[in-house]
C-alpha cells in the first residue's frame, strides 16, 4: 500500500511536499543529452528511501517492484533553458523549466515510490529528441517489463489521453536561379516560389481521422525557412523545415504519401525522419478499471509521446500525468500544485483498488 509517506497527510501539506520536490528537480539542469546529474539525483533519492532500484545504463532508472502489474514512466529531459530556470513557486502553482513537461510527473513519481506504491516506475533521457536518438526503444529491446498498463506520465491535466500522431521531419527544397535584384525578371525567385508552396499546403485545414473511437487531426506545419545570401540578390534556393502529423491508423509508408500529395508540385521533398503513431488500447482491463477510479474522460493525444514506442514494443500505454499541454516548453512553463495532488491521489486510489 502507499502508506509510508502519504498516509494521515492532508492535500494541503502533500501540495508542499509535491512542489518542493519539483522546485528541487527544476533546479538540476537535464536538458536532452544531459540528464545525467538528474538521473544520479533520482536514483539517490529512492535509494536513500529504500527503494529497490536497478540502473539500467544511459541514464535509466527502474525503481519498485519489478513484477508489478503497472509502469510509470517518466522522460527525465528537457527542452533547452529560456532563462526559466531555477524554478519559482508563484501562488499555487511551480514555474520552471520542465515544470509540467514534465518534472510535475517525475515529483510525483518519486513521491509515490518512496511511499512503497506497487508501481514500477522507469526513468529514461532524451524523449524530447528526434526519434533516431530514442533511448527507450533500445531499452524496451533489451529489458522486459513485466506489466500489463505502461501509464507514460505526459502532460495531459490528469486526463487519459490515448494514443498518439506519428511524426514525420523533412527538408522541403525550393530552386530557382540567382540574379541581381535590379532585375528580377532575369532571374527565378526561390522565395517565391517557396511562397507559393507554403501558401498551397496552408489552405489545406487539420484533416479530421477516427481510430479506436478517438479522432484525431492530421497537420502538416513549415516550421523554419531560410534563404539568401545578399541584400541585392535573388535567391535560388530556399529551404524549409516541414513537420507532419500523422494519425493511428495510418502507417509510416501512407503517411509519407500522403505528406507528398500535400506538396506536389512544390519543391523537392526528403524526408529525416518519421516516428510511427502510437495505438489506442482495446479491451485492457487494468485501464478500465484506471478510468473508473477518477471518472476519467479519454481524449485523443494531439502529439507524439513514447506511447508510440511501448506500443511497438508490445505493451498496452496510454498517456496520463499532472502537467497541463499548453504548458509545454513555454518560456513561462508552470504546473498547477492541485494538479499535483490530484494526479498523485488518484494513482493512490487506483493503487489500492486494483493493485493490492
Amino acid at each position: 500500500m502507499c502508506d509510508r509517506v502519504h498516509d494521515g497527510l492532508s492535500d494541503a501539506e502533500l501540495g508542499e511536499r509535491l512542489a518542493g520536490r519539483v522546485l528541487e528537480l527544476i533546479d538540476i539542469p537535464s536538458e536532452s543529452r544531459y540528464e545525467g546529474a538528474l538521473a544520479s539525483h533520482v536514483a539517490d533519492v529512492l535509494k536513500a528511501g529504500n527503494v529497490a532500484v536497478q540502473e539500467l545504463g544511459d541514464c535509466a532508472i527502474l525503481a519498485g517492484p519489478a513484477d508489478a502489474r503497472v509502469v510509470l514512466a517518466g522522460h527525465l529531459d528537457t527542452v533547452p533553458s529560456q532563462g526559466n530556470r531555477p524554478g519559482s513557486r508563484e501562488g499555487d502553482r511551480v514555474a520552471g523549466l520542465g515544470a509540467s513537461d514534465m518534472k510535475g510527473a517525475l515529483a510525483v513519481m518519486l513521491e509515490l515510490a518512496l511511499a512503497g506504491s506497487p508501481y514500477c516506475h522507469l526513468f529514461f533521457p532524451r524523449e524530447e529528441l528526434p526519434a533516431a536518438e530514442s533511448a527507450l526503444t533500445p531499452l524496451l529491446a533489451s529489458h522486459r517489463l513485466d506489466s500489463e498498463l505502461v501509464l507514460m506520465m505526459e502532460p495531459t491535466d490528469n486526463d487519459i489521453h490515448a494514443g498518439c500522431l506519428g511524426n514525420i521531419n523533412a527538408n522541403w527544397t525550393f530552386r530557382g536561379r540567382s540574379g541581381h535584384s535590379a532585375r528580377p525578371w532575369l532571374a527565378d525567385n526561390a522565395i517565391e516560389r517557396a511562397a507559393a508552396g507554403i501558401s498551397a499546403l496552408a489552405v489545406h485545414p487539420p484533416e479530421p481521422r477516427e481510430f479506436g473511437g478517438l479522432v484525431f487531426r492530421e497537420v502538416a506545419s513549415v516550421t523554419r525557412i531560410a534563404g539568401g545570401i545578399a541584400g541585392n540578390v535573388i535567391p535560388d534556393r530556399v529551404e524549409c523545415h516541414l513537420n507532419y502529423r500523422y494519425a493511428p491508423g495510418r502507417s509510416p509508408q501512407d503517411a509519407e504519401a500522403r505528406l507528398a500529395e500535400l506538396c506536389a508540385s512544390h519543391g523537392e521533398l526528403e524526408v529525416t525522419s518519421n516516428a510511427a503513431s502510437g495505438a489506442v488500447p482495446s479491451g485492457n482491463r487494468l485501464l478500465e478499471r484506471f478510468k473508473a477510479t477518477g471518472d476519467l474522460p479519454v481524449r485523443p493525444k494531439q502529439a507524439w509521446t513514447p506511447v508510440a514506442e511501448f506500443a511497438q514494443a508490445g505493451y498496452d500505454a496510454v498517456n496520463f500525468g499532472p502537467g497541463a499541454p499548453d504548458q509545454a516548453h513555454r518560456r513561462d512553463e508552470s504546473v498547477e500544485i492541485a494538479a499535483l495532488v490530484r494526479c498523485t491521489r488518484l494513482l493512490e486510489r487506483f493503487a489500492g483498488a486494483a493493485l493490492t
